[in-house]
């Protein structure tokens, strides 16, 4: 049985680890709820613009389609890979990269898969096994709309240029403070929505159809790009929240047995040191 001074140190130490795990919990408590408010502001416009791009591009001739909505025959493909800059989140950054692991060894196997990074996790280990075109870490010290559409644009033109034949992103899809739910979207080129009640409808468009979807696609695409990012952001922060509050509960727990072992062995050595008393003093009576 460790001595107690041993005991004390153990005490001492699983405390401070509480405090500091108990603070992050709340800093991350305080940052979830404003990424939450974002996110689930954004979310019906940017679904909806998305399903109307998707309803216009179904209607579209074949001859006057997109540039965007080019179906070529995949050979090469680009992965965004959305993670964060800092760990101690659970199981948040490693789910995204399976998942990337997955779509290079299994999905796309026998293509070129490169990797576009959005986050200091994804670029530090995706770099070891895989090829990063480029890594965007810095994006989260001034996440705003126009950085994204930014990395948008580039990715727009590495499609249209002819560089990949395919883009996919992957996130973490935010379902509440405990719940993340790993999403593979696909970017580009665009899947015109099929079986859709209204597109059957006739509709009356000035300017043309055609003229309001090469406007339309552009800002859709962003749109699409900030969500996931938002949606990764406000994930990683109900993550490391979770994470905390279990190493929060996880240090208490300890904590509360070391000072019980730490009551047992003060009592113990309490009681010989009554014991050799009462020795010494029947063998000075003797």
């Amino acid at each position: 049985m460790a001595n107690l001074k041993e005991i004390r140190n153990r005490i001492s130490s699983v405390s401070s680890t509480m405090q500091i795990t108990s603070a992050m919990k709340m800093v991350s408590a305080a940052k979830l709820k404003k990424a939450q408010d974002a996110i689930t502001a954004m979310r019906p416009y940017a679904d909806k613009l998305t399903e109307l791009l998707q309803g216009l591009s179904a209607s579209l001739d074949e001859d006057s389609g997109s540039k965007y909505s080019d179906a070529r025959e995949v050979r090469k493909v680009l992965v965004v890979s959305i993670t964060s800059n800092r760990g101690l989140a659970g199981a948040f950054n490693s789910n995204v990269l399976k998942q990337c692991v997955v779509l290079s060894d299994e999905v796309y196997a026998g293509k070129k898969v490169d990797f576009m990074a959005i986050g200091k996790k994804a670029n530090d280990y995706l770099g070891k096994r895989s090829t990063v075109i480029r890594n965007h870490s810095n994006l989260y010290d001034d996440l705003t709309f126009e950085n994204v559409s930014a990395i948008a644009e580039e990715l727009m033109h590495e499609f249209t240029a002819g560089n990949y034949d395919r883009i996919d992103i992957v996130y973490n899809r935010f379902k509440n403070a405990a719940t993340q739910i790993v999403t593979t979207e696909q970017f580009l080129p665009i899947v015109p929505a099929e079986g859709d009640e209204n597109l059957s409808a006739d509709y009356i468009f000035e300017p043309s159809k055609i003229e309001i979807v090469e406007q339309l696609i552009p800002k859709s695409l962003k749109t699409q790009l900030y969500k996931a990012i938002r949606d990764s952001f406000a994930s990683e922060h109900g993550a490391r929240m979770t994470a905390m509050h279990k190493a929060t509960d996880n240090a208490t727990e300890l904590r509360d047995d070391l000072k019980l072992k730490y009551n047992k062995a003060r009592q113990a050595s309490i009681t010989n040191e009554i014991l050799e008393i009462v020795g010494g003093a029947e063998a000075l009576a003797q």
